[in-house]
């Protein structure tokens, strides 16, 4: 358990940034849900706008720090590779 006054404060810190990543994660993962259904659905111009709007959210989650650049850069591009192919 934390003694100090730092560590107690860093326990609270870390709690609120916690949760604020996880609504950033959530917040990604439902635009590329969007992208998915609309490839899904077999919806060309439906999926290229999901995906224009998906791709400033990732963007935004590397910015933000909660999603790693090579990630987001291995989604975009098969997310894109596989809009192209309908």
């Amino acid at each position: 358990m934390a003694n100090t006054p730092q560590a107690k404060k860093r326990i609270r810190r870390n709690a609120v940034r916690t949760e604020i990543n996880g609504v950033r994660v959530s917040r990604i993962r439902t635009f590329l849900k969007a992208v998915e259904s609309a490839i899904a659905s077999g919806k060309k111009d439906d999926a290229a706008k999901a995906l224009k709007a998906a791709q400033p959210e990732l963007a935004r989650g590397v910015a933000r720090g909660v999603m790693h650049k090579n990630t987001v850069s291995r989604k975009m591009s098969r997310l894109s590779k596989r809009v192209a192919a309908l």
